[in-house]
């Protein structure tokens, strides 16, 4: 069940691929996203020039992979701020054109290891502005009844870039490097960031901004309070928003579960890779469903089909030693998480008010980042104390109780607002 429109109209991809501007938006969101990708692959692939061969070991990838994840954990919430302030078409083409030149300048630097740190974190902080602008700016380029789908495309490319990305990152990082030894790399992905903001130039956004000289200047800490208190009040943005986060929470425990499955499987360690792609498999066929008949869905609880698919496909794990059956699970699962992801987004878009957009959006993406580091180190420690079937069956519960509680404490407001 949605606060959506009924549609008297076609309101799947068909009707959003006649949509000149989000067209620009999402090409250019799909090759940005690519980039980072490839960005974060790049920069471990580098390490053998900034560091002596004996020197790369798992301490220089830890610090670097902080470098790349810090950011997302402090500035989340900021980037989120001045979208609200600063014309999101100026946030997202500035922020790809920035990325685009440090990236180009890298190979031009001293093979210092802290100056790989450096460039590392300040690209991983650009990108914390560019994530909320972009879910701000979809309501601004898409109708209101065309949500469903719009977000439907936005969740089945981001998945399709997180599997294209990690599996063509180092082949085509070597095949540039073939044609240009010393820069290759990092011109291709300067480049994809370059092209992304030279796609959404054109694009012309419908923003309403009442300028007052008399504001004061941001106060990130206020703005963020603001945010926090509006999500607090909005019991239905907030719930919504719970949902999401806890749906990356699944996801990012599924990377340290496909480990153990790997192994349960008797598979190579990094073979757990296939069951993650499987997962993402499945999210870009939810998300499918969802954008062709999602106006025809509207009025079902698709969330808590979603969490209870989730559920019983983690629940289903305990029993599987067949690699075949196992990918299909993980294809089920990522339905569901389809079935959650993409409602719950267009219900945030819908309502919430467009002056608040940017500080919700990047609330969401401070927890989504939160969400997507912490379950990796508990599930770790929890497969090594508990076993693994113990703690698919707590995750299994868990899962299947959230998607109740939370379907049960907004189904009232849902009702009231469709």
């Amino acid at each position: 069940m949605l606060p959506t429109e009924p549609a008297a109209v076609n309101n799947g991809f068909t009707a959003l691929l006649k949509n000149r501007g989000f067209i620009l938006l999402w090409i250019g969101q799909l090759i940005s996203q690519l980039a980072d990708k490839v960005f974060f692959v790049l920069m471990i692939a580098l390490l053998k020039l900034y560091l002596p061969i004996n020197q790369i070991n798992g301490d220089s990838r830890f610090y670097l992979y902080m470098a790349f994840t810090v950011p997302a954990i402090l500035f989340g919430s900021a980037g989120g701020v001045i979208v609200d302030r600063v014309p999101k078409k100026l946030i997202m083409v500035g922020s790809d054109l920035v990325r685009g030149i440090f990236m180009v300048l890298i190979p031009f630097l001293p093979r210092e290891f802290a100056i790989l740190l450096f460039f590392t974190f300040a690209i991983s902080t650009v990108t914390q502005f560019f994530a909320p602008a972009e879910q701000a700016s979809i309501p601004l380029l898409v109708r209101k009844e065309a949500l469903m789908a719009a977000n439907a495309l936005f969740s089945s490319t981001m998945m399709a870039a997180l599997i294209i990305g990690n599996a063509v990152a180092t082949p085509m990082l070597n095949w540039f490097e073939s044609f240009n030894k010393g820069f290759g790399k990092e011109l291709v992905v300067g480049c994809l960031y370059l092209l992304s903001a030279v796609i959404m130039m054109p694009i012309q956004f419908r923003e309403h901004r009442h300028i007052d000289k008399t504001a004061p200047a941001i106060n990130p800490w206020a703005e963020f309070l603001l945010g926090l208190r509006y999500l607090k009040q909005n019991r239905l943005v907030w719930n919504a928003m719970l949902q999401i986060v806890t749906l990356y929470c699944v996801f990012a425990a599924l990377i340290e579960l496909a480990i153990g499955m790997a192994a349960r499987l008797h598979l190579a360690p990094e073979e757990f890779s296939s069951f993650v792609a499987a997962a993402g498999v499945g999210m870009v066929i939810g998300a499918a469903i969802l954008g062709n008949f999602g106006h025809r869905l509207h009025h079902k609880p698709l969330p808590l089909f979603g969490f209870l698919i989730m559920a019983f496909s983690l629940g289903l794990f305990i029993f599987i030693d067949n690699q075949p059956v196992a990918l299909g699970l993980c294809i089920f699962l990522g339905v569901g998480a389809a079935f959650v992801n993409v409602p719950m987004q267009t219900l945030i878009q819908q309502q919430t008010p467009s002056e608040m957009h940017g500080k919700v959006f990047g609330f969401q993406n401070h927890a989504i980042n939160i969400a997507l580091t912490a379950p990796l180190l508990i599930t770790t420690k929890l497969v090594n104390a508990l076993g693994l079937s113990a703690v698919l069956l707590g995750m299994s519960l868990v899962v299947g109780a959230i998607g109740v509680w939370t379907w049960q404490n907004t189904r009232r407001v849902l009702q009231d607002v469709t």
